[in-house]
C-alpha cells in the first residue's frame, strides 16, 4: 500500500476515527509499533519493521511523526502520508531509543497521557523496557489492539483489494494442484505457486506455504521439503496470496490417486466441520458461537482431541510473520461478528499416530444475512491421477 492506494477521504476518516478512540480511551498520544497499524494510517510498504519504528498519533488534531532507521527515509517521504520523517542511525550504528527520547522530548509526550502498543513481533524487549522507563508515569496504558479493532470491518476498497487476493489465491492453487504427480517434490510445486502469485502481480505474502504430503500429512503447519510424492499420498497445501497486502488465505487436500478411507472419514469430518461453522456466521453473533458448531461436529466423530488449532480469524493486511487480526474464533473470544469482517473458516483434524490430518481454509465476508464465501475454488478432496 501506498497514500496513492486509498482515497485521502478514506485515509482521514481512519485517522480521525483513531483519534477519538485515543480520546475515548482517556490518553492524549498513542505511540504506534505495529506495521500494520502503520500502514493503515499513512499507506506506508516499507521493511522497516525489521527495525526500531513507530508513529506517533495524538488525540486532538497535530502532524503525524513517524520515526525509522534512516535507510527507509526517501520511502516514507514518498509514498506515505507522514508529516515529517525522521531517521535514526545510517552508515554507523546508533541507539533508536535515544532518537525516540528526542522525539518524545519535542512532541511533548511526557507531558501527556500515553499509550504505546505492544505488538508481538515487532518491539524488542529491550527497547520496551526502556521506553516504559523513559516515559516513566507518563505511560498509562498499553492499548495493543486500540487501532486493530477499528480497522477489522473493512470498507468497499479494501473489500475490493480482498477480492483480487482471493482471485490470485484460486489461480496459484489451480497452479499447484496441476503441478502435483509422482515423482515431483513438494518445493518444486511450491515454486509454482509462489510463480503463480507473482506474475498475477500478487505481492509477497506475510507468511510461508505450508505442503505436506505422505507420512508428513499430520503436520499442522510443515513447510515444503525435497520429498518426491508418490502414488497413494494424501496432502495438504495452504498458502496466503496478496494484493497490496491485503491477503486472502486457501487451504485444500488432495491425494495422489483414490484416497484411503480414514484419510476420507478425517476429510469428511473437517468439511463438515467447516460447513456448521459457516452457517453460523452473520453479524451480531458472537465468534465463539461458529467455533462451537465446528467443535461439536469434530467431537461428534471422536476427534475432538485432534483439533490443536483455532476454528478461525480475522483476516488484516499483512507483514511478516502474520496476517491475523486480533479476533479470534474459538474458545473465549469476546468479540461479535460484525457486517465487513473478513474471517477465516480452518477447523482442522491432525492425528500424529496415524500419520494423517486434514484442514480446508476459506475467508467468508460476514454480511447482516449470513456469510459470503470468496474463494471459487473446489472444497471437494481433490484426487490427483
Amino acid at each position: 500500500m501506498s497514500k496513492h492506494d486509498f482515497s485521502a477521504d478514506e485515509f482521514a476518516e481512519r485517522l480521525a476515527r483513531v483519534r477519538r478512540a485515543i480520546a475515548k480511551a482517556g490518553l492524549d498520544w498513542l505511540v504506534i509499533f505495529h506495521p500494520v497499524s502503520i500502514y493503515w494510517l499513512i499507506g506506508a510498504d516499507t521493511k522497516s519493521f525489521q527495525a526500531f519504528q513507530c508513529l506517533t498519533v495524538s488525540a486532538k488534531p497535530g502532524p503525524l511523526v513517524i520515526l525509522s532507521r534512516l535507510s527507509e527515509r526517501a520511502e516514507f517521504l514518498a509514498d506515505t502520508l507522514a508529516n515529517e520523517v525522521r531517521g535514526w542511525g545510517g552508515g554507523e550504528p546508533a541507539d533508536p531509543i535515544d532518537a525516540f527520547a528526542a522525539l518524545a522530548d519535542d512532541l511533548g509526550l511526557m507531558r501527556g497521557r500515553v499509550g504505546i502498543e505492544v505488538p508481538a513481533y515487532y518491539l524488542h524487549p529491550h527497547h520496551y523496557e526502556r521506553i516504559k522507563a523513559l516515559l516513566g508515569s507518563a505511560l498509562v496504558a498499553e492499548p495493543t489492539n486500540l487501532v486493530h479493532d477499528l480497522k477489522q470491518v473493512k470498507s468497499t476498497r479494501e473489500v475490493a483489494y480482498i477480492r483480487q487476493a482471493t482471485e490470485i489465491a484460486d489461480l496459484a492453487m489451480a497452479r499447484a494442484i496441476a503441478a502435483i504427480a509422482p515423482g515431483r517434490t513438494e518445493l518444486a510445486v511450491a515454486g509454482e505457486v509462489y510463480g503463480a502469485m507473482l506474475g498475477a502481480n500478487g505481492g509477497l505474502p506475510a507468511s510461508t506455504l505450508n505442503l505436506v504430503t505422505g507420512p508428513r500429512l499430520a503436520f499442522a503447519h510443515g513447510a515444503p521439503t525435497e520429498r518426491q510424492m508418490q502414488t497413494g499420498d494424501g496432502g495438504n497445501i495452504e498458502f496466503g496470496a496478496t494484493y497490496r497486502r491485503y491477503t486472502a488465505t486457501i487451504g485444500r487436500q488432495f491425494n495422489l490417486g483414490p484416497p484411503g478411507a480414514r484419510h476420507r472419514e478425517i476429510y469428511d469430518t473437517v468439511r463438515r466441520a467447516c460447513d456448521a461453522f459457516i452457517a453460523k456466521v452473520r453479524a451480531g453473533v458472537p465468534a465463539i458461537v461458529p467455533h462451537e458448531a465446528a467443535k461439536a461436529v469434530i467431537a461428534a466423530a471422536g476427534f475432538d482431541r485432534y483439533r490443536v488449532h483455532t476454528s478461525g480469524y480475522g483476516l488484516a493486511p499483512g507483514f511478516p510473520p502474520s496476517w491475523g487480526e486480533p479476533l479470534n474464533l474459538f474458545g473465549g473470544s469476546r468479540y461479535t461478528l460484525e457486517a465487513g469482517m473478513v474471517v477465516t473458516v480452518e477447523p482442522p483434524v491432525f492425528i500424529v499416530e496415524e500419520q494423517l490430518g486434514a484442514r480446508i481454509i476459506d475467508n467468508l465476508l460476514v454480511t447482516a444475512t449470513g456469510a459470503e464465501l470468496l474463494s471459487r475454488t473446489t472444497r471437494d478432496l481433490i484426487v490427483v491421477g
